[in-house]
């Protein structure tokens, strides 16, 4: 796999969580979230993106989205459950996709705000037509995810130099 061709970040908020009595790490998804999941998983296999990795909170609603969003998938990509998702700060998790080996070409990554969002924004130089807006003006709700577009090994991944190519969420 060639470094020149483009690579493709999804960056992925969980679906809407529950408030039960447990705590924040152990949070499930409502109901809500768990249709929403499968919509949103519905909506990621649509966009045609081969992934190779899942990097994944070990908090139960992002394990849990990540499960009920990858049953829509013709091709399950490999997922690894990373506790430094959880409450990542944008620079944590850009740390993280720097480790991702050069052999994956598209990642999807399922975490949690400020974080996702920030990410999104902190990456995004440039933006087609009205996605920058689109993804701002909802504040990156729960389940919605954001398709960024780079070239370069992930070492280089860092802010601006990415495309926001596509943004999407179930109120959409």
């Amino acid at each position: 796999m060639s470094v020149a061709e483009p690579r493709r970040i999804v960056l992925f908020r969980h679906a809407k969580a529950d408030w039960p009595q447990v705590s924040d790490h152990e949070r499930p998804l409502a109901d809500r979230g768990r249709k929403d999941a499968a919509v949103a998983g519905r909506r990621l296999a649509d966009t045609g993106i081969p992934f190779d990795l899942a990097l994944c909170s070990t908090a139960a609603r992002t394990r849990e989205t990540w499960k009920l969003a990858v049953h829509e998938f013709a091709h399950r990509p490999k997922t690894v459950y990373e506790e430094r998702l959880y409450e990542a700060s944008p620079g944590e998790l850009i740390a993280v996709l720097n480790e991702t080996p050069d052999d994956a070409q598209n990642v999807v990554l399922i975490g949690h705000n400020p974080g996702v969002h920030g990410l999104a924004e902190i990456l995004a130089g440039q933006a087609e037509g009205d996605t920058r807006t689109r993804m701002n003006s909802r504040d990156f709700p729960a389940a919605a995810f954001a398709v960024l577009s780079f070239e370069g090994s992930w070492k280089t991944l860092e802010p601006g130099v990415a495309t926001l190519v596509d943004y999407w969420a179930p109120t959409e």
